[in-house]
């Protein structure tokens, strides 16, 4: 966000004063500011003189020196000095912070109001998934109530290419990745329409996952029961889950099945940007 300097001026009235708008809610000059020269190194392609950054950030040149050299002190930047000009780039420090945030959040805990809204919204069980080797891992649940209760809980294992979770996941995997994961023969389901260890039906299944955002699972792993999944995406947009809802097949895949997809993507957008993603799916 840029901020003009008459809503700079504007807001530091309001700061001093209390009567424009609630302090609460109000926006830092100072702090936009930084963090506008710290997003500005990061998208540079190369390291940026001072000029060039005051320029790309649109800052006056004394505060951006101030502002980078306050980065520099606390090792969010650093410059390399060629003759007379000082080349500034950023350091992997934040990169240090999100790691440490990442490993701070629990997936099922922070899936669970999500999967929660979802289970309400279509009244069918929703799910969270993690690939492990090759092999999706059931690792939250929200039920839905009523006496038909279906076969997952958190801890359940399938095999990745038989079920939509696992399947959503596999289809945004790096290609060298995928191609580990493909190798191989691979089991068959227990369901009717489960299509047997041959390659070539995945990869046309993953691509059309890939291309929709949802995959389908329809009588595969088991008789009568079919799911919709969509991936869910990390602050290094690496897909690193799956959202899914189970229910009879001729139900969610038939007259469901639009609302369902709606539902399923959103809340995996959702999650996506609770564990940082911005939506952008690198792979």
């Amino acid at each position: 966000m840029k901020i003009s300097p008459l809503d700079r001026r504007a807001d530091a009235d309001g700061a001093a004063t209390g009567s424009s708008s609630d302090r609460a809610g109000s926006v830092s000059p100072s702090t936009d500011r930084a963090l506008t020269v710290l997003e500005t190194l990061i998208g540079a392609e190369e390291p940026l003189t001072l000029t060039a950054l005051a320029r790309e950030a649109r800052i006056p040149l004394a505060t951006c020196a101030a502002i980078v050299q306050t980065l520099e002190q606390r090792g969010y930047a650093t410059r390399r000095i060629v003759g007379r000009s000082h080349f500034w780039r950023p350091t992997l420090r934040l990169y240090s912070l999100s790691t440490r945030l990442i490993r701070a959040v629990d997936p099922s805990q922070t899936a669970q109001p999500h999967l929660r809204r979802l289970c309400d919204q279509l009244g069918l069980p929703a799910h969270l998934g993690v690939l492990e080797g090759r092999n999706v891992v059931y690792v939250a649940k929200a039920a839905a109530p009523g006496l038909i209760q279906f076969d997952t809980f958190p801890g359940k294992v399938s095999a990745f290419h038989l079920t939509a979770l696992g399947r959503a996941i596999a289809a945004h995997l790096p290609a060298a990745e995928l191609r580990v994961l493909t190798a191989g023969s691979l089991p068959g389901g227990a369901g009717p329409k489960s299509r047997g260890s041959g390659a070539r039906w995945l990869k046309a299944e993953l691509d059309l996952t890939h291309d929709r955002g949802y995959a389908v699972e329809d009588e595969e792993e088991q008789a009568d029961i079919g799911c919709i999944a969509a991936p869910v995406f990390d602050a290094a947009e690496h897909v690193a889950y799956a959202v899914g809802v189970t229910g009879f097949a001729r139900e969610l895949l038939g007259e469901k099945l639009d609302a369902a997809v709606d539902a399923v993507t959103r809340t995996a957008q959702a999650l996506s940007a609770d564990l940082g993603s911005s939506g952008l799916d690198l792979a």
